[in-house]
């Protein structure tokens, strides 16, 4: 049987694993930032009826640049959008690729600050851009003098900022931002994946993006909205940012189907953002929770909280899971991150943390630093 070894692959893809989390048939799956409150039964009828209109005519190509549901996308966002400073495709993450391959690719770098998402140095690899994994504080927060620095030493093509950030949960000072803008050279990209789940206060990028050419935000359908399945992201950028990723674009990258599913999503958009409340209000109680127990938490404003476990999170991952639990071992030791689901998945994470900590597989930790007590 031939393996990868056999083959004539990159040498710089050899040995690398692909992106995933473990799709387990568990009781309670809290490992992928999903939204666990199903579709309400009118949205999935409307999207229904939605993809039924469509089925004819699917021996035709699709709208090539989306038109319709670039309108409704800018509609939602509001700040003055409309559809030529919007563009979408098969989730936030083609999305970005989309932008690595218009803005970075061989000669050219991109810069994040880790732990962050973990699929950003995957796309820049795939795109043949360097990239530069920057620091974040001990807190896992990021000053604007940090951001300066290293942004400044590094001199980047492309800056990704993410706000919440993914695995942290914390949310960006605009100060950051704004400094951040001030310095770097190339294009700033500000990753809102869970922008929806923030507390109150917490203050977008889409606030400064007049003005800003440079700047791009990219959001996603996958979380607050549940529609995951249906993958669909989405970015607000200057006009020409747009047009610059049509260069790049694969031609009808985005089917009819998931065109219609989407615009039917967001016509019943505050049906699905009802759970939002109700989600934010089981994060806050983990963060609690855990508190309570003796346990540092990272300030959270997604849908997930990052905890340290006070050992190996290898091993606290499998005792949570041996109790029916499912989260995320994200790879930065001594801590794993949950999602936050219903009550019910809540009540069942901390049941399973109490019964590892009785069991000694999880340990308090006394002395908490600041941002994570």
């Amino acid at each position: 049987m031939t393996g990868l070894d056999d083959l004539p692959i990159r040498d710089d893809l050899r040995g690398l694993s692909p992106y995933g989390a473990p799709q387990l048939d568990v009781p309670v799956r809290l490992n992928t930032n999903e939204n666990s409150h199903p579709l309400p039964e009118a949205v999935a009828e409307a999207i229904g009826k939605a993809l039924a209109a469509e089925l004819r005519d699917l021996n035709r190509y699709p709208d090539r640049d989306a038109l319709a549901l670039r309108a409704d996308l800018a509609g939602y966002l509001g700040h003055g959008l409309t559809a030529d400073g919007v563009w979408a495709a098969n989730g936030s993450n083609e999305i970005q690729q989309q932008l690595l391959q218009a803005f970075g690719g061989p000669g050219r770098s991109a810069l994040g600050f880790t732990p962050a998402y973990s699929m950003h140095p995957l796309l820049a690899l795939g795109t043949g851009t360097r990239w530069v994994p920057a620091r974040r504080g001990a807190d896992f927060a990021l000053t604007a003098d940090e951001a300066v620095a290293q942004v400044r030493e590094h001199q980047p093509d492309v800056v990704f900022l993410c706000s919440p950030n993914n695995p942290t949960g914390t949310a960006l000072d605009p100060a950051v931002l704004g400094a951040v803008l001030d310095v770097a050279p190339g294009m700033v990209v500000v990753d809102e994946a869970y922008a929806e789940f923030a507390r109150p206060g917490t203050v977008s990028a889409l606030t400064v993006l007049p003005g800003h050419p440079r700047l791009v935000i990219t959001r996603t359908m996958s979380k607050a909205f549940g529609f995951a399945g249906g993958r669909l992201g989405y970015l607000a950028a200057d006009p020409a940012v747009v047009a610059a990723v049509q260069l790049v674009r694969l031609p009808y990258h985005l089917s009819a189907l998931t065109q219609a599913a989407a615009r039917a999503a967001l016509a019943h958009c505050d049906a699905l953002l009802g759970t939002v409340a109700e989600i934010a209000e089981q994060r806050d109680r983990i963060v609690a929770e855990l508190r309570r127990r003796g346990l540092r938490v990272a300030d959270s404003d997604a849908n997930f909280v990052l905890y340290e476990v006070g050992g190996d999170q290898s091993v606290a991952w499998r005792a949570l899971l041996a109790h029916g639990v499912l989260v995320r071992d994200v790879g930065l030791p001594g801590w794993l991150r949950v999602t936050a689901g219903t009550r019910a998945e809540t009540d069942a994470f901390l049941a399973a943390v109490d019964s590892t900590q009785r069991e000694g597989s999880i340990a308090p930790q006394p002395r908490p630093t600041k941002g994570t007590s």
